[in-house]
């Protein structure tokens, strides 16, 4: 008979978030897309985020259109609603369903081909309407789907694996999005774990279109040296406007320090991040400003990294048209359909 009395100690908890939730609730399934590609980089950022801030997944809506980047929806939130458009349709569905249900969290994922190509009109709109949404687009700079070709964003002067050289200028996203009147505006490199996550957090917390271009490397046609997205050529041309965390607000947190300073915040579970204040020449909140940054950094062949543009107070494209608190997809008939008699009324104001 054994006479050990030691007293094991119990099994350690699970890892649970502040709407007691574990992180395995936020996953999705298994990830078919290459190995290394800077695409489940971003996966990985969006599943910590959601995990972080405690959101329900089926709260959330995730849609795509068509190509590599489009089937990152099915590698996280596995409980959420989603929806596989057409090639560059995703935002009229990402419309309709936010029109429709003005309670969801609507987070839309993109690649540069499916945005800056067949896409490029109704990421236009989209961007001037300040819909609820958080887009991201996972930028490689080719289409990584059907054999590595050339993408709208892809940079002069860069080359194939082939050796074939690009010889026209990109499309730059971010420019785009804050001159048609997105009111978040950010951009970063899936290499780049946490400037990312803080950046995605941010972008949830935001009411209106948050437009996020992360340069996401393309393992099998676009990460040779003559590439301009590749990660060697990303890290060493990298110039992030500031190190910042995002801090949610579930209770308040203060913290005063001057520009340019550095200080160690706690947060609500004991935990601390540390701050750098933002310098004082950059204001996030010019647009000018943002567009002068992001010309003046391409001009040397850098990335500008980091929140680049944000209005917080613009009104977004829901109350802009009025809509009810409650969403529409569940409103009585009686309140869609309306009777006879204010059909009559409507018809009397034309006689």
């Amino acid at each position: 008979m054994s006479t050990d009395t030691t007293v094991q100690p119990p099994a350690p908890g699970k890892k649970l978030n502040r709407i007691g939730l574990e992180p395995l609730a936020y996953r999705g399934g298994k990830t078919t897309l290459c190995a290394g590609c800077g695409h489940n980089a971003i996966t990985e950022r969006i599943i910590e985020s959601f995990f972080e801030l405690g959101i329900d997944p089926t709260q959330v809506i995730k849609l795509s259109g068509i190509g590599c980047s489009s089937k990152a929806p099915a590698y996280f939130l596995s409980s959420a609603h989603g929806f596989n458009s057409v090639h560059g349709r995703m935002p009229s569905v990402a419309t309709g369903a936010v029109v429709a249900n003005r309670t969801m969290i609507a987070v839309g994922v993109s690649g540069d081909g499916d945005t800056g190509a067949i896409g490029i009109g109704q990421f236009v709109h989209l961007m001037r309407r300040n819909l609820p949404i958080v887009y991201i687009i996972e930028d490689n700079g080719c289409y990584g789907l059907t054999k590595g070709q050339f993408s709208p964003t892809a940079d002069l002067g860069s080359t194939l694996k082939t050796g074939v050289v690009n010889d026209l200028p990109p499309i730059d996203a971010c420019a785009l999005a804050i001159e048609l009147g997105a009111s978040f505006v950010a951009r970063s490199f899936s290499g780049d774990p946490k400037q990312l996550k803080a950046i995605l957090k941010a972008a949830i917390s935001h009411r209106g279109t948050a437009m996020i271009d992360v340069i996401s490397p393309c393992v099998t046609f676009n990460d040779h040296e003559g590439s301009t997205k590749s990660y060697s050529y990303v890290k060493d041309h990298d110039e992030p406007l500031a190190d910042v965390s995002f801090v949610p607000f579930f209770e308040q947190v203060t913290a005063e320090y001057d520009p340019g300073a550095t200080i160690a915040v706690t947060l609500h579970n004991g935990s601390k991040i540390v701050l750098r204040k933002m310098a004082e020449d950059y204001q996030p909140t010019d647009k000018m400003s943002a567009l002068r940054l992001l010309h003046e950094t391409m001009s040397r062949g850098e990335y500008a990294t980091g929140i680049l543009y944000i209005e917080p107070d613009k009104q977004d494209f829901i109350d802009l048209l009025g809509i009810t608190d409650e969403p529409l997809a569940t409103l009585p008939e009686a309140k869609t359909r309306p009777g006879k008699a204010v059909l009559d009324e409507i018809m009397d104001t034309f006689q």
